[in-house]
């Protein structure tokens, strides 16, 4: 995914969004992703939420959109134009989420939910670099590997002609 969400996480209890540095016998030391990079402990009592673990309801019941993928439907969507925040109104915060993810569970997905995703959004975007390089050279690879396994796989009548087109070698008992 463009977001590299692995080492990012919401703590319960404390605000923003944290880099996880390291762990320690009483918890976790964790850095804020703003400009200050503040370190502190998330002691073992506070629960910590991976980013990368996170996803957004759809109507289907068994099926969710993982956060990495709606942060890159938000980027491809809006790009560096993303003008909303978690003070804008109800209404255009919910026609977002039509935009972004058409099918998402209203029933289990809150405004506040909303809120938060549109304030994580502006935090990381601003403070991770989007790498959509990886997704397409992927692509391209899965392809070009393709193209090769069928070049380099020789068929079975491509075989029999090689092996009837090659002279036999002469053994050393015939050679003597």
């Amino acid at each position: 995914m463009p977001y590299d969400l692995k080492e990012v996480a919401a703590i319960s209890g404390m605000p923003g969004l944290y880099r996880l540095v390291r762990p320690t016998r009483a918890g976790v030391i964790v850095e804020t992703l703003d400009e200050k990079a503040a370190r502190s402990v998330a002691s073992a009592r506070n629960k910590v939420s991976l980013l990368h673990e996170i996803s957004i309801y759809t109507q289907d019941y068994d099926q969710t959109v993982p956060l990495a993928e709606v942060f890159d439907r938000i980027h491809q969507h809006y790009g560096e134009d993303f003008s909303l925040t978690n003070k804008s109104d109800d209404r255009d915060l919910t026609s977002f989420m039509e935009t972004i993810i058409p099918d998402y569970d209203r029933q289990r997905v809150y405004m506040s939910d909303i809120k938060k995703l549109v304030t994580w959004y502006r935090l990381v975007s601003t403070t991770l670099p989007y790498d959509a390089a990886p997704a397409a050279t992927d692509e391209a690879a899965a392809e070009s590997d393709a193209t090769s396994a069928e070049v380099a796989a020789p068929t079975a009548e491509t075989t029999e002609e090689a092996t009837e087109a090659k002279p036999k070698a002469r053994s050393k008992k015939t050679a003597e």
